[in-house]
């Protein structure tokens, strides 16, 4: 909670923040209650407890959206929560031939469900739809942490990890603005110094190999046959 108060503090004024989603670990009703009261909409999966399965498999008014989703919705305030909440439930045929990211309940077999709780006036599916294109942030925190060694490293004082986390951040963030300074249509996964590095090196390798066979009009062509050579 203090990391996004603080994170929302950095955010410049006229940036607005369309949407905020967020896995099954941010299930909580402080969490929530902060969004609300900022008046920001957001998309959270919710935490399957024992209530929330009950109320899930009693779902009785499902909307097909093909012929093996259909998607619902109730209304509920947990224990301890201060509103009911709205949450949107797919359900999802089970098949052989591919795995479900949902979970069984055993009092409706022969699907899966994924249940979010959010304050979003849209259809079910859109805003499943919309969860799910939050799925390319999880390669850029793989990146973070395989890549840049933004994982498994704790220093002796709190600020000073801190420190370091964000020298990560800010590599990182140098390494995408390489890609758009660059002329980068589209992103390039990963951009990582490992990758970088790799693309950079053979990019200046075929340079200076080029400029060995074609070099500029007027420019000294005496080097070329050594430096052919040596490259």
């Amino acid at each position: 909670m203090e990391f996004l108060k603080e994170a929302l503090a950095l955010l410049p004024e006229k940036h607005a923040i369309r949407v905020v989603r967020a896995d099954a670990g941010f299930f909580d009703q402080q969490l929530l209650g902060f969004l609300e009261q900022r008046e920001l909409f957001y998309i959270v999966v919710a935490r399957l407890t024992l209530w929330l399965k009950r109320e899930a498999a009693r779902v009785s008014s499902w909307r097909a959206l093909d012929q093996h989703y259909a998607v619902g919705e109730f209304s509920l305030q947990l224990w301890g929560w201060d509103r009911p909440r709205r949450f949107v439930v797919i359900r999802e045929q089970l098949r052989a031939e591919r795995p479900s990211l949902g979970r069984k309940l055993l009092e409706v077999p022969g699907y899966t469900f994924r249940v979010f709780v959010s304050n979003l006036a849209l259809p079910p599916e859109e805003i499943w739809r919309d969860y799910n294109r939050r799925a390319d942030m999880e390669n850029r925190i793989a990146e973070l942490k395989h890549d840049l060694g933004a994982d498994d490293f704790c220093l002796r004082e709190f600020f000073a990890t801190e420190a370091a986390f964000r020298s990560i951040l800010l590599l990182f963030n140098l390494l995408a603005e390489f890609q758009r300074a660059s002329g980068l249509r589209t992103y390039r996964q990963p951009a990582t110094l490992r990758t970088f590095s790799c693309a950079v090196l053979y990019s200046a390798a075929l340079a200076i190999a080029w400029s060995c066979i074609c070099p500029l009009p007027g420019a000294d062509c005496s080097h070329a046959s050594r430096c052919w050579k040596t490259s």
